[in-house]
């Protein structure tokens, strides 16, 4: 199909939608040593759900941000879990997990109170459909990918 505002170039209107929504936690400049100096590198944290109960966390790593982005959606499809909700898209029971030095509690609460979770918890249990849980971060840690993958161990031993 041709278009004349494209001016003739080829175009497919159809684009590939993804059933999943992602977000960068974290965004790392690393660097190595190398004989003319240092070389840099991007490691991008995100987090794939689809508000269904299906929740992911992935690393990437590139030369530059939009290939880490791929490489980190790619492992999150890869390491995605199911979440057991309740009904309410609550959490059936109450759980801590730990993950590193990162440590955290998760509590149903009663229905129509929100999600009330802060750091990169909050956007895992966003993704996650989670409605009605309150989280509590123990450990003083600001790791943003340690408490995401906190959260996605507590979601783990759910039942």
């Amino acid at each position: 199909m041709y278009n004349q505002n494209n001016r003739g170039r080829k175009f497919d209107s159809r684009k590939k939608v993804s059933e999943f929504d992602n977000k960068v936690i974290d965004i790392r400049r690393t660097a190595r040593v190398v004989a003319g100096g240092r070389r840099f590198s991007f490691r991008i944290s995100l987090v794939i759900g689809n508000r269904k109960g299906d929740v992911g966390v992935g690393i990437g790593k590139g030369v530059d941000t939009v290939s880490a982005i791929e490489k980190a959606t790619r492992l999150a499809k890869r390491n995605m879990i199911k979440v057991p909700l309740t009904k309410d898209f609550s959490i059936p029971h109450e759980v801590e997990a730990k993950y590193a030095s990162s440590r955290l509690m998760l509590k149903p609460i009663a229905k129509g109170k929100g999600l009330i979770a802060g750091s990169s918890v909050r956007t895992v249990l966003e993704f996650a459909g989670v409605k009605d849980v309150t989280a509590k971060l123990y450990s003083r840690s600001k790791n943003k990918l340690n408490n995401a993958k906190a959260a996605i161990t507590a979601l783990k031993k759910l039942k």
